[in-house]
């Protein structure tokens, strides 16, 4: 008899009434068993859980799989893209085994390098919020009889990063179109996605194929300099962790948004865990240094493929001006990648100085040719730094007569024997002489 009045929410007509909505109550019961089932000494986040949220949360937006046709279509412009590189670059190939992945399919194959990049902040998030969750004003008498109570609540907590973390990389798995979109290397392996093309390609007026073999070009190129520059991956990772490592939490605020947190309600957990309103770095010359020269390796990288892009397609692919201006518009402007990155350490990794990194490579290549303008991605004391940016011909003709072989001699400060000036010492009038 629902037409009664009070009988609305009788459990007698739906006896599962008192759980709410049962698709939430689902989803909570699955994070819960997740955060039970991660091992100890397993890290602050359970990755699993993480990984499991961001597949539901793309699944759950249509991750259709990849149709035998679409994987053809990637595998031969990645192939197309590596073969156009070769006239544009020294750097050889760095495609092997090209692939098409499902937004699920890109989850599971960068989870790891995710890892690697939001452990360093999910750990201070966790132990954060454990400290508010288990009352970190407690006596030290009653904090060691609480032991086993606190240990449950860092599970919570690491459960809530994950939450969001998850959430995090469901949400850029949507806008992505390959491995290198945020500029690092999120797998070994070069791939495109159909549904990411698809979704780039909404409101341009281009063949679907041009996009699809210029956005091959930029993953092919990226490859090229990741598998074959050894320093360069370790160099962009550790300014990262370096970065990261001076990032603080403001942890009143924090204690502010847990308190009366509903952890079943995923959009409340995701807005009162932005990084944007937690994170904050701290104002030293190191931090300082170690953003500096994240900012400027990664110009000098998207410089980079940019140049050899462009001259990769000049000729070839009619619209490569437009699409060049595109990309470089998301790129330069901070577009969801950005974001999402930001919101998981505290950083956005925009290439702000793109546009005098790509004038610099191009006058290298003026200059010297392409053996000559690549020869400087053979050691990390090669590169331009940010001064150079504000005046790339100086770099050009002042660095012309460099050659790595004076690093061999550089820690030392020794000359060669023979090289040595021709008085000995104690002849003629030596700087130590002047008054």
């Amino acid at each position: 008899m629902t037409d009664l009045p009070g009988r609305e929410n009788d459990p007698n007509e739906n006896p599962f009434a008192m759980f709410g909505n049962p698709e939430q109550m689902a989803q909570a019961m699955r994070q819960f068993a997740d955060m039970l089932s991660a091992p100890q000494g397993s890290g602050p986040v359970n990755w699993d859980m993480a990984k499991n949220i961001a597949r539901h949360a793309v699944v759950a937006q249509g991750d259709p799989s990849v149709m035998e046709g679409e994987r053809r279509q990637i595998v031969e412009a990645l192939s197309l893209a590596d073969l156009w590189l070769n006239e544009a670059t020294a750097l050889p190939s760095g495609v092997a085994n090209p692939q098409a992945w499902s937004r699920s399919e890109w989850i599971e194959n960068t989870i790891p390098i995710w890892r690697k990049l939001c452990e360093p902040i999910a750990e201070r998030m966790v132990e954060t919020m454990g400290g508010a969750l288990g009352g970190s004003g407690l006596p030290p008498e009653a904090q060691q009889m609480a032991g086993p109570l606190m240990g449950m609540l860092k599970q919570m907590g690491g459960m809530m990063v994950g939450q969001q973390i998850g959430q995090a990389i469901g949400s850029l798995a949507r806008e992505v179109v390959g491995t290198t979109d945020i500029g690092l290397p999120l797998s070994d392996t070069a791939a495109l996605l159909p549904g990411g093309i698809a979704s780039f390609s909404e409101g341009l007026e281009i063949s679907s194929e041009e996009i699809r073999i210029y956005l091959a070009l930029r993953e092919a190129a990226h490859h090229r300099l990741f598998q074959h520059v050894p320093w360069l991956r370790s160099h962009l990772l550790g300014a990262v962790e370096e970065y990261a490592k001076g990032i603080t939490l403001d942890t009143s605020a924090l204690e502010e948004q847990i308190r009366g947190l509903d952890i079943n309600n995923p959009e409340a957990i995701q807005e009162a865990l932005s990084g944007g309103k937690l994170l904050k770095p701290e104002e030293t010359e190191r931090q300082k240094a170690a953003l500096a020269r994240l900012e400027t390796m990664l110009a000098l990288v998207e410089g980079w493929v940019a140049t050899v892009v462009d001259r990769s397609a000049e000729g070839k692919l009619p619209s490569a001006v437009a699409l060049a201006e595109t990309v470089r518009r998301r790129r330069a402007t901070g577009g969801p990648a950005e974001l999402t990155f930001g919101t998981l350490v505290g950083l956005e990794l925009r290439p702000r100085r793109l546009r005098e990194a790509a004038t610099l490579w191009r006058a290298l290549e003026s200059e010297r040719g392409i053996d000559g303008r690549d020869a400087l991605w053979g050691h990390p004391d090669l590169m331009p730094t940010a001064d150079d940016l504000d005046d790339p011909d100086a770099f050009v003709r002042g660095e012309a007569a460099w050659d790595i072989s004076e690093l061999e001699r550089k820690p030392g400060g020794s000359e060669p024997e023979g090289e040595q000036g021709e008085g000995e010492p104690g002849e003629g009038e030596g700087e130590g002489d002047k008054s």
